[in-house]
């Protein structure tokens, strides 16, 4: 089991080791990241590919809006530390069980990010063009 400590991110606080930082409010909340939120929980790993590891773990829980079920707050919704403690600590431990099968997941997760900034490269492409030939009209 990955040791890690899970805590509130206090501003202009520097981490040892590895950390992955998880937003707590709004609706992007449980969204990971490797630079710190300004309302964030921390989590902190002693090794790199634990971190990796739980990184895409948390990712992989983000995306699937795992935690809007935990929100609270009718206005900004938040997600409290002590549910998504207990939540992630759970779904860590069912990660390892299935360790082979997280990993492959992480691969394909991977590919998928990679291919979907491509993607968005060349729609920005598309649009430059688009709005290069237009411009020639209005001349």
């Amino acid at each position: 089991m990955p040791n890690f400590i899970i805590k509130t991110h206090q501003k202009d606080t520097a981490y040892k080791g590895n950390q992955v930082f998880i937003l707590n409010k709004g609706m992007n909340s449980g969204k990971p990241q490797k630079e710190p939120f300004t309302n964030s929980f921390v989590i902190i790993f002693p090794s790199d590919e634990e971190a990796e590891t739980v990184y895409w773990l948390a990712y992989s829980l983000w995306k699937a809006k795992f935690w809007h079920q935990s929100l609270y707050g009718s206005v900004i919704p938040f997600l409290r530390i002590t549910d998504f403690k207990k939540e992630f600590n759970l779904r860590v431990t069912l990660m390892l069980e299935e360790h082979e099968q997280h990993k492959k997941n992480i691969q394909a997760l991977k590919i998928l990010e990679l291919k979907e900034e491509q993607f968005h490269e060349n729609i920005k492409l598309i649009n430059n063009l688009r709005r290069v030939i237009l411009h020639n009209y209005c001349k």
